[in-house]
């Protein structure tokens, strides 16, 4: 590594020490805002990893969270908790790949359809199963903190980052990268384009569904329908489109000003929650196009010219 990429990685480094500490400071109030914003970022920046390179717009999250949040309510009572966001880990990664498999293969707007009704094909599938066996949904009731999972969620973006990082230096980013620009060149230099997709794609799925796992105690009562809600794949698209996909750090600029504000319209119009949503999701395709750092990055292109000038 050289001593320019330890420069930049330094004050990552100190702003992960700092965001360690909020437990201990923050109300409860900001300390619950603190841990969506957290989940957020996890679940953005990984869906940021693959869908800013290759530009599938994937609405699977919810379908990979809530499998996640159904394997703490199957087995908190009988495995230890920190065993069980690798568990839905593993499988989210495991239904990532066959989803990637069988989707991945097409484009455009059929791609983003298909990934929408995943996340409700589960549900069906899980509702289905628990008529069967007499059972509604699942409480979980745990000694699970709210710090507890806000650090756990902490550790988690780490490691997300960290992945970001390193894939953003590897030959599967690179490739991911020609993939993007123009698929059929990709193909023409010899670069297996569906096993590189599918290989990406397992990170949302693994990270959402590791997620779900981590915040099944935070909702204490689970169903399917609120373990899939569909919204929460729109939140997180929205999110990681506001801030930016060009940068690992994009995701992250999207989330804290997007939390806010959706948590000061839940309070204030709690019954136009879905249309102010549209509303902000036009305003980011037609006033923020690139995000934050598509902005950003306008400003100093600016900034060099007027100061070469």
């Amino acid at each position: 590594m050289s001593a320019q990429e330890i420069g930049k990685v330094i004050p990552w480094a100190l702003a992960l020490v700092v965001a360690a500490f909020v437990p201990l400071m923050a109300s409860p109030y900001w300390l619950s805002m603190a841990t969506t914003m957290a989940m957020f970022v996890v679940l953005a920046t990984s869906w940021a990893l693959f869908s800013g390179p290759t530009h599938y717009i994937s609405l699977a999250t919810a379908a990979f969270f809530g499998v996640g949040t159904f394997v703490t309510g199957l087995g908190f009572q009988t495995l230890p908790f920190w065993m069980l966001p690798l568990i839905a880990a593993a499988l989210g990664g495991i239904l990532a790949a066959l989803v990637g498999m069988v989707t991945l293969r097409l484009s455009g707007v059929y791609f983003v359809i298909f990934t929408l009704g995943l996340a409700e094909l589960v549900r069906q599938v899980v509702t289905w199963v628990q008529n069967q066996t007499g059972q509604r949904g699942m409480y979980v009731l745990t000694s699970i903190t709210e710090k507890d999972i806000y650090w756990m969620l902490l550790g988690l973006a780490a490691l997300v980052y960290l992945a970001g990082w390193l894939i953003g230096r590897s030959k599967l980013g690179f490739a991911l990268r020609i993939i993007g620009n123009d698929e059929t060149v990709a193909r023409h230099v010899g670069i297996d384009t569906a096993l590189a997709k599918v290989a990406l794609f397992t990170i949302p799925g693994m990270a959402a569904a590791a997620v779900g796992a981590i915040l099944a105690p935070r909702y204490i009562y689970i169903e399917p329908s609120t373990a899939f809600a569909p919204l929460l794949s729109f939140q997180v698209v929205i999110m990681a489109l506001l801030g930016g996909t060009g940068r690992l750090w994009g995701p992250l600029a999207g989330v804290i000003p997007f939390t806010l504000l959706w948590e000061f319209i839940t309070r204030q119009a709690p019954n136009q929650t879905l249309l102010l949503l549209g509303i902000v999701f036009l305003l980011i395709v037609y006033v923020l196009p690139g995000g934050f750092v598509g902005l950003w990055a306008r400003i100093r292109r600016r900034f060099h010219q007027g100061g070469g000038a």
